[in-house]
């Protein structure tokens, strides 16, 4: 599935962008595209709805980054809300362990992110080792 993104009308200095699909290497640049007008604009938070996200990859999670150093560099906040389990399970890794720290490779990185959430789906996510 194709990444959808849909962007929602700035409410009190805070504005919504729901994401649906797969954000991979073949999607992240069309996140970084839309997300680039709203992270020019002069809202003070932006809330990233995952609740239709089925998978992220470390481009994926390089765009999430992006856009929270932007909005950092203005005392801005980038909040993530419903993410699917699998996708949980990808920030928890990434936030325990910098991501290049543990890999040679983007490649090798999206291997094991791709393995950890097909692990997760089928609900043996406690055998990693």
């Amino acid at each position: 599935m194709d990444l959808q993104i849909r962007i929602g009308p700035v409410v009190q200095g805070s504005q919504r962008v729901s994401l649906s699909g797969r954000l991979d290497t073949n999607s992240y640049d069309s996140l970084d595209a839309q997300l680039a007008p709203v992270l020019a604009g002069d809202i003070e938070s932006l809330v990233l709805d995952l609740a239709g996200l089925s998978y992220i990859s470390s481009a994926g999670i390089r765009s999430i980054l992006k856009a929270r150093k932007a909005m950092a560099g203005r005392q801005g906040k980038v909040l993530v809300v419903n993410p699917q389990p699998q996708i949980q399970k990808v920030f928890d890794v990434v936030k325990a362990v910098p991501m290049g720290d543990i890999f040679a490779s983007v490649e090798e990185a999206d291997a094991y992110l791709d393995a950890m959430q097909r692990k997760v789906l089928r609900g043996d996510e406690e055998d990693e080792g």
